[in-house]
């Protein structure tokens, strides 16, 4: 390709931030046209390395300018990106930040835009430049990022962002993974996922290979079909994974002359931990922010280990402590200390010194007088959301105090809620204390971010663990010494071998667990495991050399956080180095992008850094869904009749089974045969619609104080119940107090608990627990919180969700409806109902896969439930026999909720429990 010459050119500087989000580009106009997006992502060994590839046509008459827009993973470097316009290539160049900075300088001087990359998310931020394009000329954009997945709370997340704002001819996402430790599990999600979509993405795997592949269709694309040129591809889609672990000393990955020891053991015993929980009280906490920390406390607590002690203190302009001393996590301290928490008022100023000193004394007169227990471990978590304003308000003098007071003995975790407090100043005081920093988004579910931390910090397995390797066999080894290993999480070591390597490299890990010392020892065949690299399809150049300088680079900077001046420089200088030797996109490098001669304006972009970003208007959180039509099934229930049913003593009458995948709508008609309205029931639907403006003028000149008839009510709950007389049953809870077991099936796997308040006739929460895969799904009127492996994730109500698992099966649609299914399990179904009796609402499908164990408050009538023959005298009333119980059962017209807002009317039989 050519490349044209310096002096054609003008430059751009891009400064980028870290990655792990996908690629959107924005066509500005509707002569812009999209005709391939293609992403390649090959993961090997955890390394992720993702080309991203547009190209783009300007089908108009006149000049046009196309936006190349990105959401980028924060822990990711871009490596390079460039332009094809017309054949000439227009390439990026990576540069030392201050040898950029002269055209930063120069383009600002000009009066030219400055394109920043912005924050957008959690865990991404946005980069864009733009060029002027001419009539029918293509153009070509090519992003290439790198990463390193790191392993949270048991698994690996590979996260990309799928905007193309328009349709898109050929559309094409491959995700290669090697892994040769072998693959435990892998599942994806999805944010803008149809069951229609879904047929577009295949999934195949072997022992140690994956291939995801997503390509669409342009109908399959599109909205609906009055929606032609709307492209319901809009959010996330997300692959996670695990790898088998056998060796308890890790595994040690050998190509092309440089290694990677991950080290994850299994089945430790988690080490007995002394927690302190440090709370900011302030008045800047007041409102929502102290709410949910007291949510999420009330939470933690409940989750400590009967082997733990904690103590609680909480700070304004000055701090004090729960109890005078830490205390075992028996259950009657823990329901003291969340009745404590439930109390927390936010008022006053923030002293952050004297909060965490307290604190480490706490500590040390324990350990003076023997309290903590041998062997176990010592944390303090501090939540703050602001800057010190009371006491000691120096960061300096702060960071200085708490680093003499704790001397290497104890880990400091600071949590910054929000954008009002100095990340930098709270993350070098956990550096410099053996802990990390995580900011706390300010959104609806700050208060599982809370529980999210806690529960990666929950189980230590290890303490002061050391990697060896002969001396004679490897050089430029990363960090090799580590204060702590959580359950969930993986050491990662990487380094060169040396030149006369040896034909096998050995290793060493030495560690303290409860009570003793340990020391795994693994060794690896160097040409066994050059051989085991060599599948072009699922593996890039070097990957194992570019994932050294990776980690290298990362935890250098990591380092001149909380180094001095000289030392800093020093470690600066290294990282720069090996940014420009591996073109790799840091905080200390910039990107140089030429454009095509003429092109007016210049964009320039800083890459920013989470300690600097202080402004209030970052969002503050990532959208978890974005709004599209589902066509014709988007809020209906489709369905089957109850034809040709059999008799089944166990459960009584067994009718049809439905298709899981499927929505459901079963037919109005319900019960024996006879007049679906009775004379004598009250208000049938088809005379109240057909009651006129001049009725209602008639009735109120002869009577004056008719009362309106009752709007109809959804009941509690609408129970399928297939067979020859009755195929669904109306059940209202009355007399529901707490908690109620709803449904429990250990055949099945199932259970389902939940809160019905009778006062407002609908659910606060009802709670979905899965034993294999082991999964839980709360839902409130707020949110859908998914918990698995420990990790909890929200998704708000009517947007959509797609996750395919070993087992199981989660969407949820515009609707509301949330569907949780399996080819050989009952169908749960979750709904945010806006009808009348608004709130939750839950909903079943095949019932005809329940266990013979199932049981509970609606589980019992999948037991042995006979109906008594109609009374001859008023057929509107019958007698349930349920385990061996009578329940009176009456006709009457309900709200079928499960069609969607406003519901429809039908006659059911109707029991009160």
């Amino acid at each position: 390709m050519k490349t044209p010459a310096p002096g054609r050119a003008c430059g751009i500087v891009l400064v980028l931030l870290s990655l792990a989000t996908l690629q959107t580009l924005r066509a500005q106009k509707n002569d812009i046209d999209i005709y391939s997006l293609t992403v390649d992502s090959k993961v090997s060994s955890r390394f992720a390395h993702t080309v991203v590839t547009s190209r783009v046509v300007n089908k108009a008459s006149t000049l046009q300018e196309i936006t190349f827009q990105m959401e980028l993973p924060k822990k990711a470097f871009i490596t390079n990106f460039s332009m094809i316009i017309d054949g000439v290539t227009y390439p990026g160049n990576i540069k030392e930040k201050a040898a950029a900075q002269e055209q930063y300088s120069a383009a600002v001087a000009r009066g030219e835009s400055a394109g920043l990359v912005k924050a957008t998310g959690r865990k991404t931020e946005q980069f864009q430049v733009s060029v002027s394009v001419a009539p029918a000329a293509k153009v070509t954009f090519e992003l290439v990022y790198e990463e390193l997945l790191v392993r949270h709370l048991g698994a690996y997340e590979l996260l990309l962002k799928v905007q193309p704002q328009q349709l898109v001819k050929h559309l094409q996402m491959d995700i290669y993974i090697f892994e040769p430790q072998g693959i435990s599990f892998l599942e994806t999600e999805s944010t803008f996922m149809t069951n229609e979509l879904a047929e577009a993405l295949i999934t195949s795997q072997n022992k140690t290979k994956a291939h995801v592949r997503f390509k669409p269709t342009l109908s399959q694309q599109q909205k609906s079909p009055e929606q032609q040129q709307d492209t319901v591809l809009d959010g996330n889609f997300i692959v996670r994974y695990d790898v088998d672990r056998t060796v308890s000393g890790g595994s040690i990955q050998i190509e092309n002359g440089y290694f990677v020891h991950y080290f994850a053991p299994e089945h430790l015993a988690t080490i007995p931990k002394n927690v302190i929980f440090v709370i900011d009280k302030s008045g800047s906490m007041r409102g929502r922010k102290i709410q949910q920390t007291r949510e999420a406390l009330i939470k933690i607590l409940g989750d400590l280990g009967p082997r733990d002690q904690f103590n609680l203190i909480s700070f304004s302009g000055e701090a004090a402590q729960w109890k005078p001393q830490l205390v075992p996590a028996s259950a009657e301290n823990v329901n003291e200390a969340k009745s404590y928490a439930t109390g927390i008022q936010a008022q006053g100023g923030t002293n952050i010194n004297d909060a965490i000193l307290m604190a480490v004394q706490l500590l040390e007169r324990a350990n003076r007088e023997e309290l903590l227990p041998a062997g176990s471990v010592t944390l303090i978590i501090l939540l703050t959301d602001g800057d010190p304003t009371a006491g000691e308000t120096n960061p300096s003098r702060i960071q200085k105090n708490v680093q003499e007071a704790i001397d290497g003995q104890h880990s400091l975790f600071c949590l910054g809620f929000g954008f009002d407090v100095s990340y930098a100043f709270l993350e070098k005081l956990a550096l410099d204390n053996g802990g990390l920093a995580r900011r706390i988004y300010e959104d609806s579910d700050s208060a599982l971010q809370l529980q999210d931390f806690y529960q990666e910090v929950a189980n230590p397995l290890m303490t002061s663990v050391a990697f060896e390797y002969p001396s004679n066999a490897v050089e430029a080894v990363t960090q090799d010494a580590f204060r702590l290993f959580f359950k969930g999480s993986e050491l990662v070591v990487a380094g060169k071998l040396r030149d006369q390597n040896p034909d096998v490299l050995s290793a060493k890990v030495r560690g303290q667990l409860h009570m003793e010392n340990v020391t795994f020892v693994t060794e690896s065949r160097v040409a066994e495991q050059e051989e085991t690299f060599q599948s072009p399809r699922y593996i890039f150049h070097s990957f194992m050399e570019r994932l050294w300088a990776y980690l290298t680079i990362q935890q250098l900077l990591e380092q001149t956080v909380s180094t001095l001046d000289a030392e800093k420089q020093a470690l600066e200088a290294r990282a720069l180095n090996l940014s420009l030797s591996y073109s790799f996109v840091t905080p200390l490098t910039s990107m140089v992008i030429t454009k095509p001669e003429g092109q007016e304006q210049s964009q320039v972009a800083e890459k920013p850094v989470e300690n600097e970003n202080r402004h209030r208007n970052v969002h503050s959180g990532h959208t978890l869904f974005r709004y599209h039509s589902m066509g014709d099934r988007a809020s209906r229930i489709t369905g089957g009749s109850s034809a040709d049913p059999v008799f089944s003593k166990r459960r009584g009458w067994r009718g049809q089974a439905g298709v899981f995948d499927k929505l459901y709508s079963f037919p109005t008609r319900l019960g024996p045969p006879g007049p679906l309205h009775p004379p004598h029931l009250p208000y049938p639907s088809h005379l109240l619609d057909e009651v006129s403006h001049d009725m209602d003028l008639r009735i109120k000149e002869t009577t004056t104080a008719a009362p309106h008839p009752a709007p109809i009510q959804p009941p509690s709950v609408i129970l399928p119940l297939p067979g020859q007389s009755v195929d669904r049953l109306c059940v209202d809870l009355k007399r529901s107090q707490g908690p109620t077991n709803l449904l429990s099936d250990p055949g099945q796997g199932i259970e389902v608990t939940g809160h019905y308040e009778t006062e407002k006739a609908h659910f606060s929460w009802i709670e979905v627990t899965f034993k294999k895969p082991q999964l839980q799904v709360r839902a409130s009127p707020e949110h859908v919180v998914v918990t698995r492996n420990r990790r909890s994730s929200a998704y708000k109500w009517k947007k959509t969700l797609y996750s395919v698992m070993p087992g199981l099966k989660m969407t949820m649609d515009k609707a509301g409806l949330l569907l949780l299914s399996s080819p050989d399990r009952v169908t749960i179904g979750l709904l945010s109902w806006d009808g009348p009796g608004e709130g939750l609402r839950l909903l079943l499908r095949d019932t005809d896969r329940f266990s013979s164990h199932v049981s509970g408050t609606l589980g019992q009538f999948y037991q042995d439930v006979l109906w008594e023959p109609l009374a001859a005298a008023d057929d509107s009333k019958r007698t349930l026999k349920v385990q061996g119980h009578d329940h009176s059962a009456t006709r009457e017209l309900k709200l079928d909720y499960q069609e969607g807002p406003p519901g429809t009317e039908i006659s059911c039989w109707s029991v009160e429990l």
